[in-house]
């Protein structure tokens, strides 16, 4: 198995550890700490050793951040977090902060009238930094680095990952490593820029069509490199990941130094030098700084190009999908077959994670499934332990999000099912959710529209309703990468526009807290639609995951024509894409689940 089901959380353990963090910030005279979930590479997964976030207050979700004061603690979540941090921290020390409704500047403001704030520069954007610092403008408190007080007081903290790196073939990736960084270092002179530093690992894993695995689930190598306006490139990593047929791959104008080298490295350059506002640590343009090299502030040079995948790269994510559809059916059958309130959510994980690794394929899970019966399901991301296992219980809605890691492919997969009878009131709403996703699915739009005008297709059928769901509608894939990519989004604050080849996922939801959650998801890839009309240029989505939706909660009668229409369209492609690839049972049981409505 690669999902466990241990405990991460530790609440119990958040107010010592406060009370040591406090210590701390009193023999060091700040006034308070910032602790952040990112690591050095301002990545979203991070490893065991950089949990720090986690290790101090309890919560596990993959975003969000402490504000530790000598009065109060707060912990600043998202809509996704706001049912889970409830039973993660000790509330009798945290305080729950909605975040980005409360910023932190503000929060700041409020509750400390002076003194210096104290943060790891590694550790935080130089965009993050300016915002709060704005917010700050006018008072009498600062914000300074600072060495990182985690760091300092947490005795057992693990060690640095040291997984090796492997070679991604040129033939899934669609261009060869030298092919991009000619063409990027192209774009670096254009601008008149000498280098370009790249600190996402899942940058500089595409840039060199190299694989790894230093944090669980995504196939990324840990590093930093420069990207040189002549097309070379300087890879920060532990050589201990890098063996014979690595280097091989990496060719001679890419020269390996030490993460340890890399402030020196910087030192060294000759500007200007191109630094991403928003995903650099502040640490780079503050060694720049001081070493008096001009910088830039410029989009990280990979970050597009890696969004808009090539040809093969949109091929293997097709094969992909068709090979885990048909692991999510065979398991959608076992499930359908399994006798009323004998199953519990983690045998649907582990049945599940059984099927994928049926394939011969299963590289890794993309993430840890989530699988959640009646209110577990509300949890919008919630993780099953042996703790909060339940069995799926009659009559309730069962939530299961899913992904994996294919050599061609990465999958992210939202169904929720019901267990016996759940009621109307349940298939109303998930109807309302259906609707959302079948409108972003239909939709063509003209060129340079961004997720954030999309967004609100996935969720006018709930808002007439005066319902909605407090995540974005999606987020964006890898090929063979992160399963949370960026920079695009189908979201109201996403201002990048949508360009042919980007994937993204399609995945309304709507949450009852302490009753049931309802999510469904697909993943889409932006194309350029045909011609209509007078012939404006026009984008819409190909959808890349055949699964079934489950008949049983449509209420079909409240479908518009054009909706049924798309439903029985996507139910009948289901079958004919999947059907050579099922048992026969699970066939059976597809061409009856793919029945017109």
């Amino acid at each position: 198995m690669f999902q466990t089901f241990d405990s991460q959380a530790s609440p119990d353990q958040g107010p010592p550890r406060l009370a040591a963090l406090r210590q701390a910030l009193s023999a060091s005279g700040l006034a308070g700490f910032i602790v952040p979930r990112s690591d050095v590479h301002q990545g979203e997964y991070v490893a065991k050793r950089d949990e720090r976030l986690q290790w101090l207050t309890g919560f596990t979700g993959s975003a969000g951040f402490c504000i530790v004061l000598p009065e109060i603690a707060g912990v600043f979540i998202d809509g996704r977090y706001r049912t889970q941090v409830k039973a993660q921290v000790a509330l009798s020390d945290y305080t729950p902060v909605p975040w980005p409704e409360v910023r932190p500047g503000d929060w700041l403001r409020e509750n400390l009238s002076s003194g210096v704030v104290g943060f790891d520069p590694w550790l935080h954007s130089a965009e993050e930094i300016a915002r709060i610092r704005e917010a700050l403008a006018g008072t009498a408190v600062t914000l300074a680095s600072s060495a990182n007080l985690i760091d300092a007081i947490w005795p057992d903290q693990p060690a640095p990952p040291m997984a090796p790196a492997f070679v991604h073939p040129d033939a899934l990736a669609g261009e060869t490593s030298a092919e991009k960084r000619q063409r990027l270092s192209e774009g670096l002179r254009a601008q008149g820029q000498r280098a370009a530093v790249i600190t996402l690992p899942d940058s500089l894993c595409w840039l060199l069509n190299l694989r790894g695995g230093d944090v669980p689930r995504n196939p990324i190598l840990h590093g930093f490199a420069i990207l040189h306006d002549d097309g070379k490139v300087t890879l920060f990593a532990e050589a201990q990941k890098i063996n014979n047929e690595v280097r091989a791959q990496l060719g001679p104008d890419v020269t390996l130094a030490q993460p340890s080298d890399f402030a020196a490295a910087l030192r060294g350059l000759q500007g200007p030098v191109r630094i991403d506002h928003s995903t650099a640590p502040l640490a780079v343009s503050e060694i720049l700084t001081e070493a008096g090299i001009a910088f830039v502030w410029g989009d990280d040079p990979c970050r597009l190009p890696k969004a808009r995948k090539t040809a093969a790269e949109i091929q293997g994510m097709r094969e992909a999908h068709l090979r885990d559809g048909a692991a999510m059916v065979e398991f959608l059958y076992w499930l359908d077959q399994q006798p009323l309130e004998t199953v519990t959510e983690i045998d649907v994980v582990r049945a599940l994670e059984g099927f994928r690794r049926a394939t011969n394929a299963l590289h890794d899970i993309s993430f840890d499934t989530i699988s959640g019966a009646g209110p577990n399901g509300a949890v919008i991301h919630y993780r099953v332990t042996e703790e909060t296992n339940r069995v799926l219980s009659r009559n309730e809605l069962l939530l299961v999000d899913s992904g994996a890691q294919y050599l061609d492919g990465t999958t992210d997969i939202t169904r929720t099912m019901p267990i016996g009878d759940p009621g109307d009131e349940a298939r109303i709403c998930y109807t309302r959710v259906l609707q959302g996703m079948i409108a972003v699915s239909r939709a063509r739009w003209p060129v340079g529209l961004a997720g954030r005008d999309l967004d609100p297709l996935a969720r006018y059928p709930l808002w007439v309703e005066g319902q909605d769901f407090n995540h974005g509608t999606g987020h964006g894939v890898g090929a063979f990468l992160s399963v949370h990519e960026g920079p695009q989004r189908l979201s109201r604050s996403s201002e990048v526009p949508l360009e042919p080849g980007m994937i993204l996922s399609n995945e309304p939801g709507y949450y009852r807290e302490g009753a049931f959650g309802i999510r469904l998801e697909n993943l889409i890839v932006v194309q350029e639609a045909p011609a209509l009309g007078d012939n404006r240029p026009q984008l819409n989505f190909e959808t890349l995951t055949f699964v079934p939706f489950d008949r049983r909660l449509i209420l079909a009668e409240a479908l518009s024509p054009g909706e049924r229409l798309w439903i029985n369209a996507y139910h009948a492609e289901v079958l004919a894409k999947l059907q050579s690839r099922l048992s026969a049972p699970a066939l059976a049981w597809t061409q009856a689940a793919c029945a017109p409505l």
